[in-house]
């Protein structure tokens, strides 16, 4: 916080215009945090929707993945039954 100027300490005006200026400078800052947080909040959220279908996806792409592996293996264990169990 800044200290007072003399003119603030002779005068009760010049006191009441600087806090003036200094309180509005003061919500400008927080205007400006506020504003941040917001981007940020948002930020985050849109975040959080890109990884929420980044994992659908790769949920998705993993069952694909295990579908096509066990149907080779039905189909391997089939060729087997037939090759060697039923003559």
């Amino acid at each position: 916080m800044s200290d007072p100027t003399d003119i603030e300490k002779k005068s009760l005006e010049a006191h009441v215009e600087l806090c003036a200026e200094r309180y509005k400078f003061l919500e400008e800052k927080l205007e400006n945090v506020e504003n941040k947080i917001t981007d940020l909040g948002t930020l985050i959220g849109n975040l959080s929707d890109k990884l929420s279908t980044f994992a659908e996806k790769r949920n998705d792409q993993v069952l694909k993945y295990s579908v096509s592996v066990i149907s080779v293996l039905i189909g391997i264990v089939g060729f087997l039954l037939a090759t060697y169990v039923i003559k």
